[in-house]
């Protein structure tokens, strides 16, 4: 996993797992196993799947990089408090996964809760112990 400035500000983890890494096949098999991730969380929302792969596709001039094969965000939020209003602009939160041709991708915005960022973590990890 590593941990760069993407854009020069914003703090995202990214995974990179070849398919013959992990038993996933697919975008949606990784995305299912997210949604089963927060739904079994005690304190996780599950909110929704966004399809960017879809949304960019159908927009005229759209640019898609032609190794991106689909590019999905499971929405998701850990929101247990509201100690000011400034935490909105960090909520909800989001895993993409870009399926490449012979890989995928994952990456995350830095949790701003240390332990719950090692929960997301620690999901995004286990994907190359699911061989």
């Amino acid at each position: 996993m590593t941990k760069t400035n993407f854009m020069d500000k914003y703090p995202v983890f990214s995974l990179h797992v070849k398919k013959n890494e992990t038993s996933f096949k697919n975008a949606d098999e990784i995305i299912t196993y997210f949604q089963e991730h927060i739904q079994e969380h005690p304190v996780a929302t599950f909110i929704a799947i966004f399809d960017h792969y879809q949304h960019t596709s159908s927009l005229q001039d759209a640019t898609i990089a032609p190794e991106i094969k689909d590019a999905k965000n499971i929405v998701f939020c850990f929101g247990k408090q509201l100690p000011n209003a400034k935490i909105l602009a960090v909520r909800p939160r989001s895993i993409g996964v870009c399926e490449l041709d012979d890989s995928f991708e994952i990456s995350f915005l830095e949790v701003p809760n240390e332990q719950l960022q090692n929960v997301v973590y620690e999901w995004v990890q286990a994907l190359k112990t699911q061989a």
